[in-house]
């Protein structure tokens, strides 16, 4: 990877004047920022600066490949492996959707390698409710490894396995925006996953962010953001959906109608904080909860069923998640994630 001379002054002063960095030159100052070279003023002002200019997909991908190239590996088969990491920072306060959506794919026979954070910008991230729900979320990379292996599916705490990233933690949080900085976990995933349902907060972005993914290799993709303003696929309106498949990116619409659920209210998918969020999820699975919870978990989970190659069409796999869920398979599944995450733990 070509590296550019390019500092932190010279490219806050391109960006601010309306100028796109190369992939080289966004990659050379990801570097600068991995390796702890890069001021808080500096971070704070080069990301808030794209945000306003607005990240292409060169730029994008040129962080990304530098997070991923500093990252801890979990060493895997990367064929047909799915991650559903998304970027959060809707402002919306759902339950994790995205979560509940991996645990059902794996049910469904789809090697899962869920890659996510605490919270951010909202109440609960993915970590934070795996580990309401008694899932082990500290796995080394050879533990995540071994329980990708033995059950199908394992969680990457995005802590864990960039490092690097620390360096930006403090400007990001204080900023309370999004950024690029949402982007780049979901496009980070550890394991390498060439699968992904990737849910982004930025309905005018789903193609850039599908044209990343493309760059990066990965081989299906959904980018998803619907008109309502979630990162997920939505019941209460519309959802814009970029697919990536067999080298092309096709955009196009999907309503809850057409995938045979019931529209319901924003209001109806909210959740709460990471306690809040597992007693929904456990709802969901137990088959006490058969309303607008579950219908848009199976909306998602049904896309990750698609795109991880084991339905033909996303209603099809929306169908197939409800079955899962029916079945008793997603709160095995879960179980069997609680059992092997908390054995691997205590092997020495």
């Amino acid at each position: 990877m070509t590296i550019t001379s390019l500092n932190m002054q010279q490219a806050l002063s391109k960006i601010v004047g309306g100028e796109h960095l190369t992939r080289e030159e966004a990659a050379g100052i990801m570097e600068i920022i991995m390796s702890g070279e890069a001021t808080p003023a500096q971070i704070a002002g080069i990301v808030t600066a794209l945000r306003m200019k607005g990240e292409t997909v060169d730029e994008i991908a040129g962080f990304a490949e530098v997070m991923r190239a500093k990252s801890s590996r979990v060493t895997t088969e990367q064929e047909g492996l799915l991650d559903t990491c998304g970027t959060g920072g809707s402002g919306i306060h759902k339950f994790n959707i995205s979560t509940a959506s991996a645990i059902i794919a794996a049910a469904a026979g789809i090697r899962v390698a869920k890659h996510g954070n605490r919270a951010m910008t909202g109440k609960a991230g993915s970590a934070d409710v795996l580990e309401a729900l008694g899932v082990n979320i500290t796995l080394t990379a050879e533990q995540a490894a071994a329980c990708l292996d033995s059950i199908g599916i394992c969680f990457m705490f995005a802590q864990l396995y960039h490092p690097s990233l620390r360096h930006a933690a403090g400007p990001r949080k204080e900023l309370g925006i999004r950024s690029i900085f949402n982007m780049l976990g979901p496009l980070t995933n550890p394991a390498g996953a060439d699968r992904q349902l990737l849910g982004i907060y930025e309905r005018s972005r789903t193609e850039t962010v599908a044209g990343v993914l493309k760059q990066l290799g990965l081989k299906r993709a959904m980018v998803v953001s619907s008109h309502d303003g979630l990162d997920e696929i939505s019941l209460s309106a519309p959802s814009q959906i970029s697919e990536l498949q067999g080298g092309n990116i096709r955009t196009y619409d999907i309503t809850p109608e057409e995938l045979g659920l019931r529209r319901c209210e924003l209001g109806e998918i909210m959740g709460g904080n990471a306690d809040v969020n597992a007693q929904i999820i456990r709802r969901v699975f137990s088959g006490e909860e058969q309303g607008p919870y579950r219908d848009i978990i199976a909306a998602n989970a049904g896309a990750c069923i698609y795109v991880g190659g084991a339905a033909a069409s996303l209603t099809e796999g929306v169908g197939r998640a409800k079955q899962l869920i029916e079945e008793g398979a997603a709160a095995a599944k879960l179980e069997q994630l609680i059992r092997t995450t908390g054995e691997l733990a205590h092997v020495s």
